[in-house]
């Protein structure tokens, strides 16, 4: 039996692209291997990092958009493992929205399938296209309502994305969080590599840190095939 495991998680550093009301990512030494030397006698090194909940490749926590939902450490952690299928919708435009008739669609191509339980993620192409470029924050496709409550009656139970939202920005309703608060789901975002893991299914893992009453998490996710 053979395993691969793709790696969908962002890399972490000082300058990387933050939704603007964000705090920025700082990453500064704690003790270096000389200072640690001299004071305990062992060489070792260490960094601090400043960071928000929703900087990198996070889940939501049900609370962020629901006050009276759970957070993070609270939430089952069902919500970021298990089964799930990325469906390709690379072919929509980041002016437009993704649709119910885009997801079936996809599901169609190759035959695929959604079960309670699943997690869904959604190749958008907008991190190979935009990232590191001024359309990253700006420029991007999203779920409209009704996709996103399709996929929420299907069972599923964590949306994921390859771009900083499962909402387009031109979108006032923010309409994919408004359906993970209406169903009580969660929705990861800043996703990349699923290009590599499009039109298949596998197992997900993305478990966040056990930050107490946290909004949301960093995560580290990755895609299990099992052969």
């Amino acid at each position: 039996m053979g395993i691969q495991v793709v790696d969908l998680s962002q890399e972490i550093y000082q300058g990387m692209p933050v939704f603007p009301p964000h705090q920025k990512t700082m990453i500064f030494p704690n003790m270096s291997h000389e200072e640690s030397k001299q004071k305990l006698g062992f060489a070792f090194a260490t960094n601090n990092l400043l960071i928000n909940e929703h900087g990198p490749t996070h889940s939501d926590a049900i609370y962020e958009y629901d006050p009276k939902g759970p957070t993070i450490d609270e939430m089952a952690l069902e919500y970021f493992y298990g089964p799930a299928v990325c469906l390709d919708v690379s072919h929509i435009s980041p002016d437009d929205y993704i649709t119910r008739q885009d997801l079936e669609q996809a599901l169609q191509k190759d035959r695929l399938h959604l079960d309670q339980g699943d997690i869904v993620l959604l190749y958008t192409g907008h991190y190979n296209r935009a990232y590191g470029t001024e359309e990253w924050l700006t420029r991007y496709t999203g779920l409209n309502y009704a996709a996103a409550e399709w996929l929420a009656k299907q069972g599923i139970v964590n949306i994921g994305v390859d771009s900083p939202s499962i909402d387009n920005p031109l979108d006032p309703q923010f309409s994919g969080h408004l359906i993970c608060r209406e169903y009580a789901i969660t929705n990861t975002e800043n996703l990349c590599n699923l290009d590599k893991i499009s039109q298949r299914r596998f197992l997900y893992f993305g478990l966040p840190l056990k930050i107490r009453q946290g909004t949301g998490s960093p995560i580290r996710a990755v895609a299990v095939f099992i052969e």
